[in-house]
């Protein structure tokens, strides 16, 4: 009896792993920290010019785990960022763990997209918003076809 319940217990436990591990594959959405941040977007810490790191354009997301919003517009970051990948780039800041960031960008209110052109000023959206509304302006800001 112990040996079976020991069994299904490590399926289990295979069957969890295998499915965490297909699901995080399935999306290029990269999550950023302070230093990443200033690694691959911008060092806001040597310059008040904004000037973006980047060879793609990039959309970020200012999340949290609680917020409901945040969690109906993530499915939508997560089809862009699969449609368009090799074309854009789609990270996401947790708010609640990065609050310099959160500080740096006035970040008062969830959900809240910067959208970041290769040249140019980044354009910040506040709220949630049907999935169409984030493509039209990957097409129309960012420049993405």
């Amino acid at each position: 009896m112990k040996t079976k319940v020991v069994l299904l217990l490590l399926v289990s436990v295979a069957v969890i792993r295998s499915y965490a591990q297909s699901t995080s594959e399935k999306t290029n959405i990269e999550h950023l920290t302070a230093n990443s941040f200033k690694q691959k977007i911008f060092d806001y810490t040597k310059s008040n010019t904004w000037n973006y790191k980047g060879k793609l354009p990039a959309i970020i997301d200012f999340y949290a785990d609680w917020c409901r919003p945040c969690k109906m517009i993530a499915p939508h970051l997560e089809d862009i960022s699969n449609n368009y990948k090799g074309k854009l780039l789609v990270y996401k800041v947790n708010t609640d763990k990065e609050r310099e960031l959160a500080q740096v960008f006035g970040i008062q209110s969830i959900p809240a997209v910067l959208f970041i052109p290769l040249k140019g000023q980044p354009q910040m959206i506040i709220g949630a918003y049907p999935k169409e509304h984030y493509e039209n302006l990957v097409k129309t800001f960012l420049n993405v076809k």
